[in-house]
């Protein structure tokens, strides 16, 4: 029975391995455990880990540990997989940063597959100029478009919340200077008391923000 713990987060693939060993020994204490490491991993090393037996044992617990990391132990181990599938033994198959061809060539063996890998840090999307623009043309439609679309890619409310309060004061700073906006005089003061007053309801609990925005949108 083959186990593979395999992943680019090695600590966690690492760790997940052991924890695994430990709660396979407390189930089976009367068990040989045998950590074989990848200098020491050959056919006939292999072979003599399936072949273990005692007098108060009838099980091998066997951990493989990082076998590729040597190209003849890796070749070995390859080489030996339907024997490792075969047995009784639980055979774990340590290997952090599995290459995609070798994981292939394991899978169809494995009994079971556990796999950590390094989550990918999340790209930040940069100022959201669609979301402030579409407040600066007053187009509601665009606007509760792009505060659905902030919400689904993860922008927290707040976030969407000071920008579209920052655009509210940016219009009452413009206020005066440029004329024929779509924004009338005194509008933007107005819209930016609006936005304070929708934050501090939603933190009263009276609307959930993301919702309150929607609904803010709508309402321009």
């Amino acid at each position: 029975m083959i186990y593979l713990f395999h992943g680019s987060d090695t600590a966690k693939t690492r760790a997940k391995a052991f924890q695994w060993i430990g709660a396979s020994r407390v189930k089976a204490p009367e068990a040989v455990y045998l950590r074989i490491e990848a200098e020491d991993i050959n056919p006939s090393s292999l072979r003599n880990a399936l072949s273990v037996q005692g007098l108060f044992f009838a099980k091998t617990l066997v951990l493989l540990d990082d076998p590729f990391s040597e190209s003849a132990a890796g070749e070995a181990l390859l080489e030996a997989l339907p024997e490792l599938a075969a047995s009784e033994n639980p055979i774990a198959i340590l290997a952090p940063k599995l290459l995609v061809t070798r994981l292939k060539k394991i899978e169809p063996h494995a009994s079971k597959i556990f796999e950590h890998n390094v989550l990918a840090k999340k790209e930040s999307r940069g100022f959201n100029s669609a979301l402030v623009n579409a407040l600066g043309a007053k187009d509601r439609a665009e606007l509760w478009k792009e505060i659905v679309k902030a919400h689904r890619l993860g922008d927290a409310p707040e976030m969407t919340h000071g920008l579209l309060h920052w655009k509210a004061r940016d219009l009452m700073q413009k206020e005066g200077v440029r004329s024929g906006g779509v924004w009338k005089p005194g509008e933007a003061r107005a819209l930016s008391r609006a936005l304070i007053e929708i934050l501090s309801d939603s933190r009263s609990g009276s609307l959930e923000l993301s919702l309150a925005l929607e609904r803010f949108a709508l309402s321009l």
